[in-house]
């Protein structure tokens, strides 16, 4: 008798197990198959969100197993390992559906940070103050997401940190005033729950992935669904992929960008990116993107290649293809291609564009 499997790893799906693997896993493992830099992980199916709620909400432990040993096996690829104090691997947690829901599940950054990984995370990469906001952006989501507390709560402390020194920016604020944030999110976090956020990762690990396959019955999720007419039985997949961050310094980014204009369907990158950030930045409001022209001018190389493979995922997908991206230290991954929406007008004229190139390389 064939076992089912319920975890895959990159290097084990394609384009083609959508239903399986969900919109966002089958093209990450797709990238990895054409060689494009993807940081490494695994895919926990649509299959095991079913198999969540018909379980009364939990993950059986045959699931708990397969989804430990993609973790070793991603921890060989990467060169860290989960749970290390000295060198450790951390992991990102998104929801990925058959159907793209743009916004409205959840995401988490940064599992793995505690108060002793922290400090490795600091020695390994020679950047304290890189590490504690890592680690207070974990808090902040894992709290969101995982215990359901309030974000404005988050916001405010933070709000009330910069306010006293005078800061305009979460990039203005140095190490030790990071690390009074830290202090005061878990102060609060105690007094709304009564406890602290875990400290063993694999714990933290599994707690992300349930609360990531409740989002998908969360409320915004249900109007979601039957607006766009997307059956409740579909369930989310949750993609684990090794972090690579943003937020070290200058040369490193975070950016989302069309192959061609959403808008016009003009044949011409159309985006936006932020220096010294990490994913929810961009979204959030907090500072204003740069234009992903602005790239050219700030990081040369790493714009040369991501006009290369943006090319290499519209030829390949044979569709205007929508990117999100993470720069780190100079070194360019992607993080997420699809099929982008566009306006009618921009459609007809893609649509005449493509028919015209696909004529002239052959």
């Amino acid at each position: 008798m064939e076992i089912k499997k319920y975890v895959y790893l990159f290097d084990e799906g394609n384009s083609k197990m959508n239903n399986l693997l969900g919109g966002k896993g089958a093209n990450l493992c797709e990238m990895n198959n054409l060689g494009i830099l993807v940081p490494y992980g695994f895919i926990i199916s649509t299959d095991a969100c079913n198999k969540f709620y018909h379980e009364g909400r939990s993950i059986p432990e045959y699931i708990i197993n397969e989804i430990e040993a993609s973790l070793i096996k991603t921890e060989e690829v990467v060169g860290r390992k989960f749970g290390d104090n000295k060198n450790p691997l951390l992991v990102a947690v998104r929801s990925g559906a058959r159907t793209s829901m743009p916004g409205i599940m959840d995401t988490i950054l940064n599992i793995g940070l505690n108060d002793k990984s922290v400090v490795g995370l600091a020695n390994i990469s020679n950047n304290e103050r890189f590490a504690y906001d890592s680690y207070r952006r974990f808090i902040q989501m894992y709290s969101e997401v995982v215990l359901g507390l309030e974000r404005k709560e988050f916001e405010g402390i933070l709000y009330t940190a910069k306010e006293k020194k005078g800061a305009k920016f979460d990039t203005d604020l140095n190490t030790e005033e990071l690390k009074e944030i830290i202090v005061r999110f878990k102060e609060y976090i105690r007094k709304e729950i009564g406890r602290d956020i875990p400290e063993d990762p694999k714990v933290q690990l599994i707690e992300a992935v349930k609360a990531i396959f409740g989002s998908w019955n969360n409320p915004i999720a249900e109007v979601y669904r039957k607006t766009n007419d997307i059956s409740c039985d579909c369930g989310t997949a949750v993609n684990v992929q090794a972090m690579v961050f943003g937020n070290m310094g200058e040369n490193s980014g975070t950016g989302v960008a069309f192959t061609r204009n959403p808008v016009t369907g003009e044949n011409k990158i159309f985006g936006e990116y932020l220096s010294n950030a990490q994913g929810e930045d961009i979204v959030s409001g907090s500072r204003t993107p740069k234009s992903i022209e602005e790239l050219e001018k700030d990081m040369p190389e790493v714009y040369k290649e991501f006009i290369k493979i943006s090319r290499k995922l519209e030829e390949h997908f044979k569709d205007m293809q929508d990117i999100e991206f993470t720069i780190e230290q100079g070194k360019l991954y992607l993080l997420q291609t699809r099929n982008g929406k566009r306006t009618r007008t921009a459609a007809v004229k893609i649509a005449a564009d493509f028919l015209e190139e696909e004529i002239k390389q052959h």
